[in-house]
């Protein structure tokens, strides 16, 4: 066996004669225990808030989607239709165009985006899932609005005596006073009310393409996006470029991380904020390992004479509680990650921490928070440890 870790071992599992030496390793142990299972927690705790968030997203963006490269819509002809169709790694896709319009219900209005989407669009998506109240039917009369619609307008399910006045100013370029109607108006009834989350609940009104096209003073083929959903273990690359040889330059063609390139950025960048902070509390509770061993050494420098004495070098002196200083911190931190590890099943299994009566507090444990931690403290751990064992010199042995 290795001798400096034969001895580094011993020194670990004894005790110390000054029951000072014993308690300040006690607690450096313990604060090596609670900092990694802490670390681990808020790693776990994050990666859940962000896979709870992401949902959001995932229902309601597509794997897939053509966006105009300029201006607000783009052409679909049938024959595009046709050709997209025999595209064998596309699973289903819907067309849709979108434009700002203003609401109006019993003398209340209220600015949001109408949405016209034909009917493969709850196929593409899974949108249908977030209906709160009623049902997802779209038609030449029945529109679905978002929670955050309907309760400022004060709209109700099939209502048919008190319809959505839906607004959108004409397209060209005649002077209000030369027209005597300078907006086309749509009426429809509110079949069902979604709920996603606020900024989105605000912010739709979806109804029947060819309605809003109508509306918008758009031909058939005009739409202001496609959405795609893709079969599983396609190849994307290949995918894209199928499409864009169909549709030609005038679209883009963006992931559902690409729609949401500013949502994931701000994620990453409080996940890696949150790591890095609680890495900080880590280094600063780590100095305890560098007193502890430089107290170690103290405590052992009878011993470390002796050795000395016995043919040791200074070298593997050092490298003696520099092992020392790594077993500690890394018996610390798998047992601040078994803890945590415990505390995070627990928590998926019986929801015990709960944000809402009916919603426990989204946790996920993954393997990389497990990697993450334990290469945070190993890597502290071998910092803190080489400092310490500096210490050792010529000059201290023969003291």
């Amino acid at each position: 066996m290795n001798f400096p870790f034969y001895i580094a071992k011993r020194y670990v599992r004894s005790k110390s004669s000054q029951n000072a030496v014993n308690i300040i390793n006690f607690i450096t142990f313990l604060v090596i225990v609670i900092g990694s299972a802490a670390l681990f927690i808020v790693l776990s705790g994050f990666a859940g808030l962000k896979t709870f968030s992401l949902s959001f997203s995932n229902i309601f963006d597509p794997d897939l989607k053509a966006i105009p490269a300029t201006g607000k819509f783009f052409s679909v002809s049938p024959e595009n239709e046709e050709a997209l169709s025999e595209i064998n790694d596309i699973a289903s896709y819907s067309k849709e165009i979108e434009e700002k319009v203003y609401l109006n219900h019993k003398q209340k209005n209220q600015g949001a985006y109408i949405k016209g989407v034909d009917a493969n669009y709850n196929i593409a998506t899974g949108v249908d899932s977030t209906i709160y109240i009623g049902e997802w039917k779209l038609d030449e009369s029945r529109s679905v609005v978002g929670i955050g619609i309907s309760n400022p307008l004060g709209l109700t399910t099939n209502n048919f005596r008190s319809p959505l006045a839906v607004l959108v100013p004409k397209s060209g370029t005649s002077s209000i006073s030369q027209q005597t109607k300078p907006y086309n108006q749509v009426s429809l009834v509110v079949s069902g009310i979604y709920s996603i989350e606020e900024g989105l609940d605000k912010k739709y009104v979806f109804a029947d393409l060819n309605l809003v096209q109508s509306l918008l003073e758009k031909d058939t083929t005009q739409v202001s996006g496609i959405n795609f959903r893709l079969r599983p273990k396609m190849d994307l690359a290949s995918t894209k470029m199928k499409i864009r040889k169909i549709l030609g330059d005038t679209i883009v063609l963006k992931t559902r991380k690409e729609l949401n390139s500013t949502f994931y950025r701000m994620l990453n960048t409080e996940n890696l904020a949150t790591y890095l902070i609680f890495t900080l509390v880590l280094i600063i509770a780590l100095f305890n390992v560098v007193g502890a061993i430089i107290m170690m050494i103290l405590d052992k420098q009878q011993n470390s004479k002796t050795l000395y004495s016995l043919g040791t070098t200074i070298k593997e002196l050092r490298r003696i509680y520099f092992v020392q200083g790594i077993l500690v911190t890394g018996i610390g931190g798998c047992i601040g990650v078994l803890i945590g590890s415990l505390l995070i099943w627990s928590q998926l299994m019986f929801s015990w921490l709960k944000i809402t009566p009916s919603l426990a507090y989204p946790v996920e444990y993954q393997f990389i928070n497990v990697l993450i931690v334990l290469a945070t403290i190993l890597v502290l751990g071998v910092i803190a440890s080489k400092i310490a064992s500096s210490r050792i010199t010529k000059k201290l042995i023969s003291m």
